[in-house]
């Protein structure tokens, strides 16, 4: 898959590593291929690697083709013009959150405009 799997963790936790693929689904993909999810990664033969990385690239899209595949998705959202299409593409939440306050991460940092404190009208 292009990913390095952490040796020193249990396999289930490891195949978290991969994008797309939770701990649900790594304990699910460990059950099919009767692998103990206990079991260190490195103490996985070559031959059960690839019998993973086979049932991941058959039954699950992960890595690249997901990251595709949500790219995608999110500029068809951006081509209509439609509510989220625009929020993704003027960087705000999309999900119907508050902006007032809070949304930073989506936002940014502070963009501090002058003299809009202690401004006062002389009339």
């Amino acid at each position: 898959m292009g990913v390095d799997i952490p040796n020193d963790k249990q396999i289930q936790y490891s195949l978290t590593y991969l994008y797309g693929i939770g701990l649900f689904t790594a304990r699910e993909v460990c059950d099919k291929l009767d692998i103990d999810p206990a079991r260190s990664a490195a103490e996985l033969s070559e031959e059960e690697l690839s019998r993973i990385a086979a049932l991941l690239e058959r039954d699950y899209a992960v890595e690249g083709p997901l990251r595709r595949f949500v790219t995608q998705n999110i500029n068809r959202l951006r081509e209509v013009r439609c509510y989220r299409g625009i929020r993704h593409r003027v960087s705000l939440p999309v999900r119907g959150q508050r902006t007032k306050t809070n949304a930073r991460t989506r936002k940014g940092p502070r963009k501090t405009v002058a003299g809009k404190k202690g401004v006062k009208d002389l009339r």
